[in-house]
């Protein structure tokens, strides 16, 4: 399945979140975003389904995907378009439950996981983390952009760039190869998710800025 375009997947937290995550989500769908996965593990199943369907429905008008970390029958009972499943998860089982057309990602931290997720059939990865996230403070080992491109090229699938990725470096992973970049924080703690949003999407299609540091892993927020 292709990824949903353009190539924004903003992953959710509602602790983090400044407002309802309804009303967040709602504003990032009005800023460009039509990727969104609900990861709110801590919530019992039936609640994590109920807020996954109250995410499809807000969704539905954009044309927007909206997937569910982890909970494979989470995202099948609320309808939802795929899930993305930590290192080292089964993708043919999650589309054996959610059909042929769902979209399932694995996260990855190193080639050898990256390239297990390609072999188990995964539609993309995440690699992580590319700078140091605020969303989760000492998280790491930092691979930096330069080894983001290392991976990439050597990658038989999508890779999406997370992790302290902000509106300054988005452009410095797509250059280097990234298919696209996944956000948290910085659009979970934004007190304008719309335009911190549409300032992502733009950034997306910018040429890297001449300045940015593409030597050595950097800093930013997730």
């Amino acid at each position: 399945m292709s990824l949903p375009a353009p190539t924004l997947l903003v992953i959710t937290d509602r602790r983090q979140a400044r407002r309802a995550l309804e009303d967040v989500i709602a504003a990032a769908l009005d800023g460009g975003a039509r990727w969104i996965s609900l990861r709110e593990k801590d919530l019992p199943p039936a609640e994590r389904v109920a807020l996954a369907a109250r995410l499809v429905a807000l969704a539905q008008p954009y044309r927007a995907i909206v997937m569910v970390h982890e909970d494979v029958d989470a995202a099948a009972q609320a309808g939802a378009g795929g899930v993305h499943l930590p290192s080292g998860g089964d993708p043919a089982t999650a589309r054996r439950r959610l059909g042929r057309a769902a979209l399932v990602g694995v996260s990855a931290h190193s080639a050898a996981e990256l390239q297990a997720a390609a072999a188990r059939g995964a539609d993309y990865v995440t690699v992580s983390p590319i700078f140091a996230s605020a969303s989760k403070p000492g998280y790491g080992p930092i691979l930096g952009v330069p080894a983001l491109g290392a991976l990439v090229g050597g990658a038989a699938i999508p890779v999406i760039a997370l992790g302290g990725v902000t509106e300054t470096t988005a452009a410095d992973c797509r250059a280097a190869g990234a298919a696209g970049i996944a956000v948290m924080g910085q659009v979970m703690r934004a007190a304008d998710p719309r335009r911190t949003t549409a300032a992502l999407v733009a950034a997306l299609g910018r040429a890297p800025s001449p300045a940015s540091p593409l030597a050595a892993p950097g800093r930013g927020s997730a």
